[in-house]
C-alpha cells in the first residue's frame, strides 16, 4: 500500500482521481492549494503530498486561523532573543522547522494582510527574517495551504491579496465533500474501526448492510471528520455488538442525549442509582412504585468482605428486567412503565445484557 492510498481512503472515481492528483503533483516543488470543506482530509492530502514527495525533512503543520493574529508572524518566522516582551531565547519558526520538508499552512484565507505581504517575499526568494532580526535566512521549503472559503470572493472583498493567489495556486487540488463519494463511506468505517481494533479488540462493533446503506443516504454536513465521530459514537454505544440501520438513524447519525446518558452511567455506576428518588424524566417516583431497599443488603459485608457493586447492580438490574418483560408477556412498552424507564432505554438494556 503506497502512503497516498494509506491516507485517502476509499475507491470511488472522486477518491481514485485525487490520488492521481496527489501522486502528480507530489514530484513537484511548487505551491498547492488544497480546496474542500470542513472535514474532508485537507491535511491528510498535505500529508500524502509530502510523504510521496523526494523531501527528507519534516513535515509541518500550522492552522492560521487558531493563531493570535499578534503573534503569527514569531510563530511562522521565528524570533530573535529580546524581540519582545517574553523573547527570552532565540526561536526558530514553522519555516525553519520545515527546511528541506513542507511547511503546511492551514486555513489560509484567516492569514491577516499584512502577513500575507511578507509570505509572498518568501515565495518569491526563499528567505526569511525572524522577529527581531535582519538577517535573511535562505531556507528550501514547498509550501502547500488548504482553505474551505473562496480565496476569489476573498480577493474581490479586499482581504486576500491577489498576487499571492497567484503565486500559490501553481497546483489547485479540490477535495471532494463526503456526499460526493459515498461509495466510500463503509471503507471509512472500517478504517477507523480498524484502527481502533489495534488497541481494543473487544469493544469494535460491526455494521450491517442496510446500517452502511442508512449511513450512504446521510448528508454528512462533517464529511470525514463526521465520519469518525460516529465510528467513536458507535464504539461507545454498541460495543462488540452488531449496529442495525435503527441503530444508525437512531442514535449515531443524531446524537440521542438519553443513549449518552445511559453510556455515561456504565462507567460511574449507572445514574439511575446516583438518582434513586427520581424517574427517567426526572419526575419524583411514585410512593406506589417506590420499594424500600431490603435489609438484607445492610448485612452483607457480614456474609463478604468485599462486594462487587457494579455485578450487583447490573444482576439486580437483569432480574428486573426480565419479571417486567415476563410479566407483561414480552410487550416492552408496557414493560418500561413498569420500570418507569423510557421504551428505548429498556431496549438498549435488553440489547446490552442479551436478554
Amino acid at each position: 500500500m503506497t502512503s497516498i492510498d494509506a491516507k485517502i481512503i476509499g475507491q470511488s472515481k472522486s477518491a481514485v482521481d485525487l490520488k492521481k492528483m496527489i501522486a502528480l503533483v507530489s514530484a513537484s516543488d511548487s505551491p498547492v492549494i488544497i480546496n474542500g470543506p470542513t472535514g474532508s482530509g485537507k491535511e491528510l492530502v498535505a500529508e500524502a503530498l509530502h510523504d510521496e514527495s523526494r523531501r527528507k525533512g519534516n513535515f509541518v503543520a500550522l492552522n492560521c486561523a487558531a493563531i493570535p493574529s499578534e503573534l503569527m508572524e514569531a510563530e511562522i518566522f521565528g524570533f530573535e532573543k529580546g524581540a519582545f516582551t517574553g523573547a527570552l531565547k532565540t526561536t526558530q519558526g514553522k519555516f525553519e522547522q520545515a527546511h528541506k520538508g513542507t511547511l503546511f499552512l492551514d486555513e489560509i484565507g484567516d492569514m491577516p494582510l499584512a502577513l500575507q505581504t511578507k509570505l509572498l517575499r518568501v515565495l518569491e526568494n526563499s528567505t526569511i527574517t525572524r522577529v527581531g532580526s535582519t538577517k535573511d535566512i535562505k531556507l528550501d521549503v514547498r509550501v502547500v495551504c488548504a482553505t474551505h472559503k473562496n480565496l476569489d470572493e476573498l480577493v474581490t472583498e479586499k482581504i486576500f491579496r491577489e498576487d499571492l493567489l497567484f503565486r500559490l495556486n501553481v497546483f489547485p487540488i479540490d477535495v471532494p465533500a463526503l456526499v460526493e463519494r459515498r461509495e466510500d463511506i463503509p471503507d471509512l468505517i472500517n478504517h477507523f474501526l480498524k484502527q481502533k481494533k489495534r488497541t481494543d479488540q473487544n469493544s469494535v462493533p460491526h455494521f450491517d448492510e442496510e446500517a452502511f446503506d442508512a449511513l450512504k443516504n446521510y448528508s454528512w454536513p462533517g464529511n470525514i471528520r463526521e465520519v469518525r465521530n460516529v465510528v467513536e459514537r458507535a464504539i461507545m454505544f454498541f460495543p462488540a455488538q452488531k449496529i442495525t440501520s435503527n441503530d444508525v438513524n437512531e442514535y449515531l447519525i443524531k446524537v440521542n442525549l438519553d443513549v449518552i446518558n445511559r453510556n455515561e452511567e456504565q462507567t460511574a455506576i449507572w445514574a439511575e442509582f446516583d438518582n434513586i428518588g427520581q424517574t427517567e424524566n426526572n419526575e419524583p417516583s411514585s410512593d406506589e412504585s417506590y420499594i424500600p431497599v431490603p435489609a438484607d443488603f445492610s448485612n452483607l459485608f457480614e456474609k463478604q468482605n468485599a462486594i462487587d457493586l457494579r455485578r450487583l447492580l447490573r444482576d439486580i438490574e437483569i432480574v428486573l428486567i426480565e419479571a417486567a418483560i415476563n410479566r407483561n408477556n414480552g410487550n416492552t412498552s408496557e414493560a418500561a412503565k413498569d420500570l418507569k424507564l423510557l421504551r428505548t432505554t429498556l431496549i438498549e438494556k435488553v440489547k446490552k445484557y442479551g436478554l
